[in-house]
């Protein structure tokens, strides 16, 4: 039982990732990709920046990969 769910729930995931997003989510997972690219050119910046600005980019980068990921994933329900 556990497993047939388990299998369900990753087809789910994976259609929804091969569906385009809403257009709202789009824009949204485009700033999450600016943003998590803007912070990995901080934090690979080949000079010494302070420790403040390092930190800020590297929780940045993680908020910027979790809005660009959920905001893919979302998908446009359709009324019957």
């Amino acid at each position: 039982m556990r497993r047939l769910q388990k299998n369900y729930i990753m087809k789910e995931v994976i259609n929804r990732a091969k569906t385009a997003p809403p257009p709202f989510f789009k824009r949204l997972r485009n700033i999450g990709v600016a943003l998590a690219s803007l912070s990995a050119a901080i934090l690979t910046a080949p000079v010494t920046l302070p420790a403040t600005l390092v930190t800020i980019a590297g929780y940045a980068a993680v908020a910027g990969g979790v809005l660009g990921a959920v905001s893919q994933l979302v998908k446009k329900e359709e009324v019957e």
